[in-house]
């Protein structure tokens, strides 16, 4: 007779072992029959019994037990055949595959993840045994999230060669409401005053459709701990949530939360002490920690005075501390007696850091930016500012740190830091297109992280309507090991700014340059340069604004001719950084102050001085949603005389404005005019023979005014702000290499030593043509939407942009789009 799991040890065994007087004897033999996929090696490892043992029917019933543990068989049988035991069985099915049908709220990877943990996996046997839980325990995750006529329906499908395939086929219906949340026991705050602080919201009229009142138990949960929180915050150290009921209406589309509460009085701090070891930093955690006696138990405050002492160790390589506050409360008094427990545990070293995910940035590029060292203790401050560090360089786009403790060690970890790369720079070839620099022949690399090395090239050859510029120029930011940078460059350009809507001129100019940066410390830089410049004018407009350098520098013999400069620029700048990321950033700060002046025996003097700041502040926990402003502030002029002329800033290094500086505007249309004076002349007389006198110049109150094009100030001032926000219909993975926002911008350009008073004298006709160029509060405001992406040729912009504070003559334009614009 076969013997199975659920039967008596006699009927198990059947006639043949009842025969046995004394129901044992010895084994000559084993076999196990019906195995598929199971080695009999691996099925014997699960019997107890060996040849030439003796057994019975206790033995005999061990040993099937045993095998039914092992998880390969749903059905035994033990037959005896002489002095043999034969075992026959029936293998559990082998699951071919798991699929999902109807299932929205939940995720198929969230699923297959609670299978595993059943060892419900395909590729494992399938234990009949543990359907009804599953079941049960996805009806009872349905239920948390306020679906309570979910249903679900499990089918095995059987298939060839002892495979099942299993069908979970999901109705989750519609969650039910929150029709009302309860108060009960709240005498000292309103329920509106409490149920504002709460994230779940109850019985919502129709037209607020783009809300959810929808039951989620972790949300209730967690809007109990929000109130409970509150009345801590507020001293009620004895407030309680007695019980908490959640009744479900008949037709299950709604339910209906009560929360018992107790408030209780409120408790002054009497004082606090620390027990363990603070490793001889008592006093001064004391004078940093916010808790104070005489104060009301706030439970936010003693939370921070926690977790404070907890980092503060955790500095010093104390990795696990526990810090615990033991509170000993007089109900008499309504006082709280706080006692701080600290145990730092040892201190933890790191014994490897390990880099993973970059797949062109070369290990020693990213470990040079790490504060944290192997064979060091581990100092959560030196990870959080290595993370920070390599999040800052232009070609990181997220950085994320893992600390694993060693099995069986206790103070000793490894850190595996996880970086994603993203494009730096751009391989460009061929033509692009902008809005204000129109079509363009460009061949070049820029590239921030030049063969994984983290060194910048820029090779660059652009041709446009107005310019062409050639460049090569390479930055070694780690030119000595403690981080002093070196960068040189070479360039050639030419430039006609009649074709920008500037004044009529012809700029060409070569040079060479090297700087190298110093860093003071993490965030702060200072940077010294110097190039080499030969420049050359030619076909300059006769405008108020170039008289001074057409006068100071004219060849007398050769009046028509160019004008050729020699030039040595020196520089000087500090920058600090402190923002999160180095491409679209979404918390820190960028400021750069840079000094760049000619030397004295330069064929031109003078000097500019240039600011930036950039601010970003998260608004949300996710820095999805950030506010951000900038400012700007430039200035220059000259030093020094030349034939007789004091030499003013020259007016190819005027500043300009930047289509990213002013959106909504053609570029350059906001900069001040040149301004040509022309002498009125009278015809001279008739003689009698018939000639005529040369004509003579009349008074000057009558000489005209011709404003010409565009050509810039001395000083220049632009400020913006912007709200950035997530980007539509773009998933997570992008998030960083897309920036969305709504922006504000405003700029202006002025001229210092334009003296509008010098033409007062002119007929009312022409003083109405001038503005006052040296007017410092001529700001243009535009604002608008505004999409970057960091796509794989460089950066792209587009932006829709509408004036709001403009003047007569400015040129506008709604939408702007470039290619490799910098950020």
């Amino acid at each position: 007779m076969p013997i199975k799991k659920h039967l008596a040890v006699t009927s198990l065994l059947g006639a043949s072992f009842a025969a046995l007087g004394q129901n044992s004897f010895i084994v000559e033999d084993l076999k196990v029959e019906g195995l598929q996929r199971v080695a009999l090696g691996a099925a014997l490892t699960h019997i107890p019994i060996n040849v030439g043992d003796t057994v019975d029917q206790y033995t005999i019933s061990q040993t099937i037990k045993a095998l039914y543990k092992s998880g390969h068989f749903d059905d035994i049988v033990a037959y005896r055949d002489g002095e043999q035991i034969i075992f026959k069985v029936q293998e559990r099915p082998t699951i071919a595959g798991i699929d999902f049908d109807g299932n929205k709220d939940i995720k198929d990877e969230q699923l297959n993840e609670s299978l595993e943990q059943q060892n419900i996996r395909v590729g494992e046997p399938l234990d009949k045994t543990v359907i009804d839980n599953i079941e049960k325990g996805l009806i009872e995750f349905f239920h948390s999230i306020g679906k309570y006529n979910a249903k679900i329906e499990m089918s095995i499908v059987d298939l060839p060669r002892n495979r099942v395939r299993l069908k979970l086929e999901f109705n989750e219906g519609d969650a039910a409401s929150i029709r009302q949340i309860n108060l009960v026991g709240n005498e000292l705050f309103s329920d509106e005053e409490l149920l504002s602080l709460v994230e779940s919201q109850q019985d919502l009229p129709w037209w607020k459709f783009m809300s959810n009142d929808r039951y989620q138990k972790q949300t209730i949960e967690g809007d109990l701990e929000k109130i409970r929180s509150f009345y801590l915050d507020r001293g009620y150290l004895r407030f309680n949530i007695d019980s908490t009921q959640v009744s479900v209406s008949p037709e299950r589309e709604s339910v209906y939360v009560t929360a018992n509460i107790s408030e209780g009085d409120t408790y002054t701090v009497k004082g606090y002490d620390f027990i363990g070891d603070l490793l001889g930093r008592e006093e001064l955690i004391k004078s940093i920690i916010p808790l104070k006696a005489g104060e009301l138990y706030n439970g936010s405050i003693v939370t921070s005075s926690e977790e404070f002492i907890k980092g503060y160790l955790a500095r010093f390589g104390y990795a696990n501390a526990e810090v615990r506050t033991i509170p000993e409360i007089d109900d008499e008094t309504k006082e709280v007696q706080l006692t701080l427990s600290v145990n730092p545990g040892k201190r933890v070293y790191v014994r490897r850091i390990l880099v993973n995910g970059n797949q062109v940035t070369a290990d020693e590029v990213v470990r040079r930016e790490m504060t944290q060292l192997e064979g060091a203790w581990l100092s959560n401050q030196n990870l959080e500012r290595s993370k920070l560090q390599i999040q800052r360089l232009p070609y990181m786009e997220k950085v994320d740190f893992e600390v694993k403790p060693l099995p069986g060690v206790d103070d000793m970890v490894d850190v595996d830091f996880t970086v994603k790369e993203q494009p730096a720079g751009s391989f460009q070839a061929g033509v692009a297109y902008g809005s204000y620099g129109g079509m363009q022949f460009n061949v070049g690399v820029s590239e921030s992280n030049f063969l994984g090395t983290g060194n910048q090239l820029a090779f660059n050859i652009n041709t446009s309507k107005s310019q062409n510029n050639y460049s090569i120029s390479y930055t070694d930011p780690y030119f000595t090991p403690d981080g002093v940078s070196q960068g040189s460059s070479i360039y050639y350009s030419s430039f006609d700014g009649s074709k920008l809507g500037l004044i009529g001129y012809d700029s060409r100019q070569y040079g060479i340059g090297t700087n190298f940066g110093f860093p003071i410390n993490a965030i702060n830089r200072i940077n010294f340069g110097i190039r080499w410049i030969d420049e050359k004018l030619d076909y300059i407009a006769d405008y108020e604004q170039t008289r001074i350098l057409r006068l100071a520098f004219l060849n007398p013999e050769d009046p028509d001719g160019a004008y050729n400069f020699t030039k040595y620029e020196l520089s000087a700048g500090w920058s600090r950084m402190t923002v999160n990321r180095g491409m679209f950033p979404t918390a820190g700060s960028r400021q750069s102050l840079t000094f760049r002046a000619t030397s004295p025996n330069s064929d031109l003097n003078y000097f500019k001085v240039d600011y930036d700041s950039r601010f970003y502040w998260p608004i949300s926990n996710d820095h999805r949603w950030v506010f951000s402003t900038r400012a700007g502030l430039a200035y220059g002029n000259g030093y020094g005389e030349t034939n007789g002329y004091e030499q003013t800033l020259p007016f190819q290094e005027f500043f300009r404005i930047s289509e990213n500086e002013l959106r909504g505007f053609e570029r350059n249309t906001i900069l001040p005019r040149a301004i040509q004076r022309r002498m009125t002349e009278i015809p001279g007389s008739t003689l009698p023979d018939g000639t005529t006198t040369s004509n003579i110049g009349g008074s000057s109150e009558f000489d005209s005014l011709v404003p010409g094009g565009r050509i810039g100030g001395n000083a220049k001032a632009t400020l913006g702000a912007e709200l950035i926000v997530p980007t539509p219909f773009l998933d997570e993975d992008n998030t960083s290499s897309v920036r969305t926002s709504f922006f504000v911008d405003a700029a202006n350009v002025w001229d210092t030593e334009f003296d509008v008073d010098r033409y007062s004298n002119l007929h009312e006709d022409q003083y109405k043509k001038l503005s006052d160029y040296s007017d410092p509060t001529r700001f243009r405001v535009s604002t608008g939407l505004s999409v970057q992406w960091i796509s794989p040729m460089g950066p792209m912009l587009i932006s829709f942009a509408y004036p709001l504070k403009k003047e007569d003559d400015d040129e506008t334009k709604t939408i702007s789009f470039n290619i490799s614009n910098t950020f």
